[in-house]
C-alpha cells in the first residue's frame, strides 16, 4: 500500500467516525458529517461535547453536557448527535465513570435538540429518559415513542425535582409553557449542585470575541462570510476566521442586523461572475450580503465584553408573551448559588454569578433591577431588531402568534 493509499484510507476511517445517517430528518449544516469536541469543564465531574449547525454556513456550535453522579454513571442533558466518534467520548467516560443513568430533554421546542434523543437513548439502552412536560409536534401531535423516544424508558419530568432519583444532586426549574400559538416553548434548567454549575438550553448566552474550536476544524464557514463581495479571496488568517465568526453571530442572533444590506438579486448574478470559486460549496459565487462599515459596532454591542444576555430572537417573538412566568422563573434560578453557566449555543463555560443571570432578562421589566456591575451595554441596540420587529407585527396581524404583554 503506498502512502497516498494509507492517507485515503485514513480518512475515510475517520469519515465513518462523524457518520450521522438521519440527517436528513433536520436537514442542517453539516448535513451528514458532524465532529465532535469533548471538552472537560469541571476536572472529573462535567464534560461538554459540542458539535456544529447552521443553515447557508451561519454556523454555531450546539452542546450536550455530561455530569458525573456521585455514586456512579452519568447524566446527559441535551443530546447531540449519537455519532460514532460521539458515542466513542462518552464510552471513555463511561468506562471511568460508570453507566450513563440519566438523559434529559430539557425544551419541547427546540427540534435542534429533540431530534437526537431517541438515537442517543439507542446507544445506552439502560439509560433512564427524562423529557420535560407538555411535549409537543407538528403537524401532528404524536406520542412520545413515535418521536422515537423508547417507551419503556421514558418519563415526563415531575414538576416537583424531589421526586427524581437525581434530587440529592440537581434541582431544576421549569419555564412555561409559553403558547405561541402552532406551538409552545419551555426550558428545564438544571443545577448541578456540588459543582455550582446550572445548565441551560436556550435561554441565555454570551458570545466570544473568536470562534469556538468546534467551529474552526472546518474554516470555509468563517472565511464565506468573512468576504466583503464575491470576488474576494479571502486568505485564511486568524482575523479573518474572526470576522466571519462576528458576522455569523450577527446573522444567528438578528437574521439582519442594521449593518447588512441585501444587494438585488440582478447584481447578486453578475457579481457571481466574476466570483473566483463558483462551486457547489460556494453557491456558484453568489453572496448577496453587503455589510455596512459599521458592522462591528453591532457585534460589540452584542458580544458586550462576553456578558450574559437572552438572544434578540427569544426577546422578540417568545419571552415577551409570558413576561411574568419568565421572571418568576429566574427568580427561582437566581436563588441558587451557582458560579458557572453552561449553555447549549455559542460560549461555555461562563463565570457568572445569579444577579447577572437575572439581569439579562431585565427586558422584560418597566423598572429594571440593577446587577450592580456597571453593565453599560444592555440593551441591545433597537435598531438592530428591526427586522424581527416586522416579524413580529406581521405574525401578529396573521392572529398566529399571540400578543406581547405588557412588561412587569
Amino acid at each position: 500500500m503506498t502512502d497516498d493509499e494509507r492517507a485515503d484510507n485514513v480518512e475515510q476511517i475517520h469519515s465513518r467516525e462523524f457518520l450521522w445517517q438521519l440527517w436528513p430528518i433536520l436537514p442542517l449544516y453539516p448535513y451528514g458529517k458532524r465532529r465532535t469536541i469533548r471538552k472537560e469543564v469541571v476536572k472529573d465531574t462535567i464534560w461538554t461535547f459540542d458539535q456544529l449547525q447552521g443553515i447557508f454556513y451561519v454556523v454555531v456550535p450546539i452542546r450536550m453536557t455530561v455530569v458525573k453522579l456521585d455514586d456512579g454513571g452519568l447524566l446527559v442533558y441535551a443530546p447531540v448527535a449519537p455519532t460514532p466518534e460521539c458515542i466513542r467520548l462518552v464510552n471513555e467516560l463511561v468506562a471511568k465513570h460508570g453507566n450513563v443513568k440519566y438523559i434529559i430533554l430539557p425544551t419541547i421546542s427546540g427540534l435542534e435538540h429533540k431530534v437526537f434523543v431517541g438515537p442517543f437513548a439507542r446507544c445506552f439502552t439502560n439509560a433512564q429518559v427524562f423529557v420535560a412536560p407538555n411535549q409537543w409536534s407538528f403537524p401532528l401531535n404524536l406520542p412520545l415513542s413515535w418521536l422515537g423516544l423508547p417507551p419503556k424508558r421514558t418519563q415526563v419530568l415531575p414538576q416537583d425535582s424531589t421526586k427524581t432519583p437525581f434530587a440529592e444532586q440537581f434541582d431544576y426549574a421549569m419555564l412555561g409553557p409559553i403558547d405561541l400559538g402552532p406551538g409552545k416553548f419551555a426550558e428545564v434548567a438544571f443545577f448541578h449542585k456540588r459543582s455550582h454549575t446550572l445548565l441551560v438550553t436556550d435561554s441565555v448566552i454570551s458570545i466570544p470575541e473568536d470562534p469556538p474550536a468546534i467551529v474552526q476544524l472546518d474554516p470555509y464557514p468563517l472565511l464565506f462570510h468573512a468576504k466583503d463581495q464575491a470576488s474576494d479571496i479571502v486568505a485564511d488568517i486568524p482575523v479573518n476566521r474572526r470576522k466571519g465568526w462576528q458576522r455569523i453571530s450577527l446573522f444567528a442572533l438578528y437574521f439582519q442586523p442594521s449593518a447588512l444590506e441585501i444587494s438585488e438579486w440582478g447584481q447578486v448574478f453578475r457579481d457571481a461572475l466574476k466570483a473566483p470559486e463558483r462551486s457547489n460549496r460556494a453557491y456558484f459565487g453568489l453572496y448577496p450580503f453587503k455589510w455596512k462599515e459599521n458592522w462591528q459596532r453591532s457585534f460589540n454591542a452584542l458580544q458586550g465584553g462576553g456578558r450574559l444576555f437572552v438572544a434578540p430572537i427569544l426577546q422578540t417573538l417568545i419571552l415577551n408573551r409570558a413576561p411574568r412566568e419568565t421572571i418568576d422563573w429566574t427568580d427561582q434560578v437566581a436563588s441558587w448559588n451557582f458560579q458557572w453557566i453552561i449553555p447549549c449555543h455559542f460560549d461555555s463555560p461562563i463565570k457568572a454569578a445569579p444577579h447577572q443571570f437575572r439581569q439579562a432578562f431585565s427586558f422584560l421589566e418597566k423598572q429594571p433591577v440593577s446587577a450592580g456591575f456597571g453593565d453599560s451595554s444592555y440593551p441591545l441596540p433597537e435598531e438592530d431588531f428591526k427586522v424581527l420587529r416586522v416579524i413580529d407585527t406581521s405574525l401578529n396581524k396573521l392572529n398566529i402568534v399571540p400578543p406581547v404583554k405588557d412588561k412587569v
